[in-house]
């Protein structure tokens, strides 16, 4: 086990430098300039804010500079969003905030959508099923902000009941949670109605019939344990995405989260932000990704593990 664990790390730790590599790539073949705006500098005031952050040395050293800052835990400085300003003060102000909605949101999602997915196995071909697959698609088809939208007209617009922006009271956390949660709610209810659909065909399920158990202890005690992995798996990259921060979601309802600095950071061509904040999100999806493969061995401990096959 701690040797599957240590190379799980060593393989996180590969991936972790291969995708900052390539984000450093792709952000210097991308074409303009941080330093640009309306007003365009002199050539003078370019080279010395080139000398400043360094930008006039080869790409090899700019590289080799920027992965030995990462190794430090350091993402260097803001070009334009916030100018000189640590990235990483950035990230530690505003991850927060997108955690924070990002949990709620996920609780929400695992909440409702497992006992969906139960019911819908456990009523197939019925009315309940026939609605909870209508939703689940429904949900999976609908872009964010069109969620986003939606919810804003029937609860803000209509009923007058939730505001729209900002996160200035209890009710403001509703419409960005609801836009958050829906989509893996309903992923998440197809994942377990599938799931369960599959563990109730198995050989000891039938045996459990066999013996009189009752269908609770056949559901919750055998088949859902069973019908968990599925989920589980798709909770790794969905913890990393959600809790850094949804870009449509954050700008749409004005929160100060860590999606809608990405998006401004684009904007601005803040090359600097726009690599701290994908490597950071790389690195969340990943270490999401390392844990939940560990959570296997808890959910069914006959799953083998590394060494152990």
């Amino acid at each position: 086990m701690v040797k599957y664990i240590l190379k799980r790390i060593g393989a996180a730790l590969f991936t972790i430098f291969i995708a900052s590599a390539i984000t450093f790539i792709i952000m210097n073949l991308v074409p303009g300039d941080p330093f640009m705006s309306e007003k365009a500098p002199s050539e003078a005031v370019l080279k010395s804010l080139y000398a400043k952050y360094g930008l006039d040395k080869p790409l090899i050293i700019q590289f080799k500079n920027y992965m030995l800052n990462l190794l430090r835990g350091e993402f260097g400085v803001s070009y334009a969003l916030q100018r000189n300003r640590a990235i990483k003060d950035i990230i530690l102000e505003s991850f927060p905030i997108s955690a924070k909605l990002g949990a709620m949101a996920i609780a929400v999602a695992v909440i409702t959508g497992i006992p969906l997915g139960c019911i819908a196995a456990l009523k197939r071909n019925k009315l309940a099923d026939n609605v909870i697959r209508i939703l689940s698609t429904l949900g999976i088809s609908m872009p964010g902000f069109v969620v986003a939208t939606t919810a804003m007209i029937i609860f803000s617009v209509k009923l007058k009941v939730l505001p729209t922006y900002g996160l200035k009271s209890a009710s403001s956390y509703v419409l960005p949670v609801l836009t958050l949660s829906f989509y893996p709610m309903c992923y998440i209810a197809r994942l377990m109605r599938s799931s369960m659909l599959e563990a109730f065909s198995q050989d000891y399920i039938r045996t459990a019939r066999a013996k009189g158990m009752s269908n609770f202890i056949i559901t919750f005690k055998h088949a859902l344990r069973n019908s968990l992995i599925p989920v589980i798996t798709y909770l790794g990259p969905l913890v990393g995405y959600v809790m850094t921060g949804s870009f449509v979601v954050e700008q749409v309802f004005n929160i100060p989260g860590l999606g809608r600095y990405f998006v401004k950071a684009i904007n601005a061509r803040d090359y600097m932000v726009i690599m701290g904040t994908t490597i950071f999100l790389a690195t969340f999806i990943i270490i999401m990704n390392l844990v939940c493969d560990l959570l296997y061995k808890l959910v069914d401990p006959r799953i083998k593990l590394g060494e152990e096959n």
